[in-house]
């Protein structure tokens, strides 16, 4: 739980605070002699690994989204976390003698501290672990399963738009007849994701997901099936179409807005490399959403960018031209129009109503 060590008891806040101010300081030294002194009074070695350096890490992505850190102090912070994460591994080393899992992330993915968390409390109940990291390509994963031939794989994923390289992963895996737990942000709070893309299991947390291993042999899905089981949708061909297009639709949405929006002739270059990326994001997350099959994919997608647009002082309604114009390009495809449709009405409802009174 949040700000206590749910295993001794030893209340954990105050390690919370002081490893806050030493990650955002940048003083990766004070940073593990915090997480080292927590252990010698006493909090449980899993305990600090999630309850403090998780509870930081998680503290350092909200603050970026708000607006109060910069991508270079994000990254910072995240790898004196990485350093506190070793020395605790370091300090309270077990001999293993539980099953094999080989934790990975997706192909794609650059973040790698969940994983590593994940490992080192597998590691603390006794699992044997190949931690594999950061952005694992599916056939090198394939290949450590051929060699090594663990009881599961953990992959993690946080970004969203990786689930169809996950899918892929998954299958594979599957096809050597390892089962995979999947977990982390891109598969839903609820794991919907996982469940869809044929992961054997899913769990919310690294504690979750150690319980979920302990607790005996994960299933095996069946070696013939095959990806397009999991999304019959997929047939209309519209997430391959509008994926492999995506530079040209960005293009031509950019033009648009140019068009639209005369300040952008004043544009830095800085800042029209902003607008290009954004609306690459755009049209992926769309595509996602047409891979799942879920709208909610891209309604997320908005409202986290929303949010993050606010914290820097821009109305969220800016991003409906790039969608109508997204949209003119698309109108030929039945569920992206859908899809484009359905957002630009979100984004005009919320533009509409007011905020919530507080007390």
């Amino acid at each position: 739980m949040t700000g206590v060590d749910a295993g001794a008891h030893v209340p954990v806040s105050a390690d919370i605070g002081a490893l806050w101010d030493a990650v955002i300081g940048g003083d990766e030294y004070t940073a593990t002699d915090v997480v080292l002194a927590a252990l010698d009074r006493g909090v449980a070695a899993e305990a600090v690994l999630l309850d403090v350096i998780g509870a930081v890490q998680r503290r350092v992505g909200a603050e970026w989204a708000a607006n109060r850190i910069d991508v270079a102090h994000e990254h910072t912070a995240t790898a004196i976390n990485e350093r506190a994460v070793a020395a605790v591994a370091q300090r309270t080393r077990v001999e293993p003698t539980g099953p094999r899992i080989a934790v990975a992330c997706v192909d794609g993915e650059w973040h790698a501290l969940p994983a590593r968390l994940l490992s080192e409390v597998l590691r603390l109940r006794g699992f044997r672990v190949d931690y594999l990291g950061a952005q694992v390509p599916t056939p090198h994963l394939v290949g450590h399963l051929h060699r090594t031939a663990p009881d599961a794989v953990a992959l993690s994923g946080s970004i969203v738009t990786r689930l169809p390289a996950a899918h892929a992963t998954i299958t594979a895996c599957g096809a050597t007849g390892v089962p995979v737990i999947a977990g982390g942000a891109a598969f839903g709070v609820d794991g919907r994701h996982a469940t869809r893309l044929g992961a054997q299991a899913w769990a919310p947390d690294a504690r979750s997901a150690a319980d979920l291993l302990a607790a005996g042999p994960l299933p095996r899905r069946a070696a013939d099936a095959q990806p397009s089981d999991d999304l019959p949708h997929l047939v209309d061909q519209e997430y391959t179409m509008v994926s492999r297009t995506t530079p040209t639709l960005v293009k031509a949405v950019y033009t648009g807005l140019e068009r639209r929006i005369p300040a952008m002739a004043g544009y830095t270059d800085r800042q029209r490399l902003h607008t290009a990326e954004d609306l690459e994001h755009v049209v992926t997350f769309l595509a996602t959403a047409l891979y799942l099959d879920d709208v909610t994919v891209l309604h997320d997608f908005l409202a986290w960018t929303g949010a993050v647009l606010d914290a820097r002082g821009v109305p969220a309604m800016v991003l409906d031209p790039a969608l109508e114009l997204l949209l003119d390009e698309l109108h030929d495809f039945t569920r992206a129009a859908g899809m484009l449709t359905a957002a630009r009405a979100r984004l005009r409802e919320a533009a509409t109503t007011p905020p919530a009174a507080t007390a």
